[in-house]
């Protein structure tokens, strides 16, 4: 049998105690995270990732990712420039091979689904 998995208000989930953000470039950046799913064979992990604000550099060279943002303000850009800003209730797609920065504006909160190749 399959189990079905549900999860409700993510925006008040408890997540793990932050700690440093590895690849801050800006800020004294710490994060969170909870991971609500993974599968059996290791390649896609569903979760929650909280941040405070600064920027950090990002790198989907192995993986993609789906990021729905909860809660806080972020500006992506990617590695030509180009730049989004995304708010709650926004949806990103991150393809394999993306590479960037995020710059935190306020703590923000995203449901996270990562991908990641064979």
């Amino acid at each position: 049998m399959i189990d079905l998995s549900t999860f409700h208000d993510l925006a008040r989930t408890e997540i793990s105690q932050f700690s440093p953000k590895p690849t801050s470039i800006e800020g004294d950046q710490v994060e969170a995270v909870r991971t609500l799913f993974q599968s059996q064979d290791g390649t896609v992990e569903i979760g929650i990732w909280e941040c405070t604000p600064g920027r950090f550099t990002a790198d989907r060279s192995r993986s993609s990712e789906i990021c729905h943002i909860i809660s806080g303000l972020v500006e992506v850009r990617r590695a030509d420039g180009e730049t989004r800003e995304l708010r709650p209730g926004d949806l990103l797609v991150l393809p394999q091979g993306w590479k960037g920065e995020w710059r935190i504006r306020e703590t923000t909160r995203k449901l996270y689904m990562i991908q990641t190749a064979n």
